[in-house]
């Protein structure tokens, strides 16, 4: 049937006019097109064509369409977020006596919820345990059966139920002292367990107000006011290829004897085989020359120079936007109100590590003093940076210094440009008019002192 059919075609074809053998060899092709785009799983022409527009650009992306397309990079899970929170959860932990063996950490690191809820459950267990014995003390010695009789000396006056004794110990432990109770002098018992009752609740008192003491005054929210810039960038400074993020502290009180270090984290695979999972990797900024050591009035940019020691020291642009790595920074000091070590740490990705770029000067001098600007502070712009690695950059360099024969990283600036150096290309300027402008002057005496 299929060959019969395919002979009429042929025939028809053969006998048809020439504009109607072309329209027919048209439609074949439409059909064959047709054909494979089924074949291949895309959406027919025809009916692309007739759905809307918004739904002809969002066509799903096929297996080849996958193929051709570049590889879209999966977004990292961070080790530290912004907010200085580790993302790390403990699990499968066996040997949970180990909390208990340091109860106060514990405590102290409760959230504000359940730290409530335990202050509140060990007083009021620690009352009615006490006002138990004292209504154990009363029912052993008859005084809730003989209480009222004259002549008869209780332990406790005026303690006649278990509500009583609730309320005695409440007042004892507290030091309160209505004075409608009050114990005798014919009761050793009760005056051991009134010693007993002293004791050990000036040790539950002193536990969990220092506990609570403690937990208000840690120094977390102090880190709340210091700030790390959302972005690092990687430019150039003196001839040195350099990583840079910025650091401020929000308070007139300062952070004493801050000082601040950074990690790379990256996984990595030994020689041997061994893969080691989120390898940690000292980035120097400054701790053989004493530049880690922080003088944080005003906001500083930290800089990390990459040099041969620099886990960057080999990569360059492209290698850069290749790998997976999280930079960790941690500022530390002592809070200069209280003297407790406050600790502020964030992260920086790889898609966070921009290069080509500097930051956005925040401090001007105004009348008096100076100001800082923190509209500007997370700002940065695009300056003229190598795309080669500091290694490169580096041996080049020392063929020849200067920068212009390396390949750039854009040749026009999208931004602000450095105001050092526009002020530098102005002078000049005005330099070479005044030179001409003597040059003239001295020609135009020439001519007429020879006339």
């Amino acid at each position: 049937m299929e060959i019969a059919s395919c002979q009429r075609e042929r025939g028809v074809r053969r006998g048809a006019h020439p504009g109607l053998q072309s329209k027919l060899r048209m439609a074949g092709d439409s059909r064959v097109h047709m054909d494979h785009d089924m074949e291949i799983g895309v959406t027919p022409r025809e009916q692309v064509k007739k759905l809307p527009k918004h739904l002809r650009e969002s066509q799903i992306p096929t297996d080849r369409t996958h193929l051709i397309s570049d590889p879209v990079k999966k977004p990292r899970q961070r080790y530290v977020q912004k907010d200085g929170k580790c993302n790390v959860h403990h699990g499968n932990v066996q040997e949970t006596y180990r909390y208990l063996s340091d109860l106060f950490t514990t405590l102290v690191d409760l959230r504000w919820r359940l730290s409530f809820f335990i202050f509140t459950l060990v007083y009021v267990v620690n009352w009615l345990f006490f006002g138990f014995l004292w209504w154990l003390i009363a029912l052993i010695r008859g005084d809730l059966l003989h209480g009222d009789e004259e002549g008869w000396t209780p332990c406790v006056e005026n303690l006649n139920s278990f509500v009583s004794a609730f309320l005695f110990s409440i007042e004892t432990e507290t030091t309160i002292g209505y004075g409608y109770r009050v114990i005798t002098e014919k009761c050793p018992e009760g005056i051991i367990l009134l010693l007993v009752q002293a004791i050990l609740g000036s040790i539950v008192n002193a536990m969990m107000v220092g506990c609570m003491f403690v937990k208000i005054s840690q120094p977390k929210n102090r880190a709340e006011t210091l700030m790390f810039s959302h972005k690092a960038v990687i430019s150039v400074r003196d001839n040195k290829m350099c990583l840079m993020f910025r650091v401020g502290d929000l308070r007139n009180s300062h952070i004493v004897e801050a000082s601040i270090r950074a990690k790379l984290i990256r996984s990595q695979q030994t020689k041997e085989g061994e893969f080691i999972p989120l390898n940690q990797t000292d980035i120097n900024i400054g701790f053989d020359t004493g530049d880690d050591r922080l003088f944080l009035v005003s906001p500083l940019i930290i800089s990390h120079e990459i040099n041969e020691k620099s886990p960057f020291w080999e990569m360059s642009r492209a290698q850069m936007e290749k790998e997976e790595f999280e930079i960790v920074v941690i500022l530390e000091g002592m809070v200069e109100a209280t003297g407790m070590t406050c600790q502020a740490r964030s992260s920086y990705l790889d898609s966070e590590v921009l290069w080509g770029y500097r930051f956005t000067p925040v401090l001007s001098l105004e009348k008096g003093f100076y100001e800082v600007d923190y509209n500007n502070f997370h700002d940065i712009y695009e300056t003229n940076t190598p795309t080669c690695s500091a290694k490169e950059l580096s041996a080049r360099l020392k063929e020849s210094p200067l920068l212009p024969h390396l390949p750039l990283l854009s040749p026009d600036l999208r931004q602000h440009t450095d105001p050092f150096s526009a002020q530098t290309t102005r002078e000049e300027t005005e330099k070479d008019a005044e030179k001409a402008a003597d040059t003239n002057n001295g020609s135009a005496n020439r001519l007429e002192e020879n006339p």
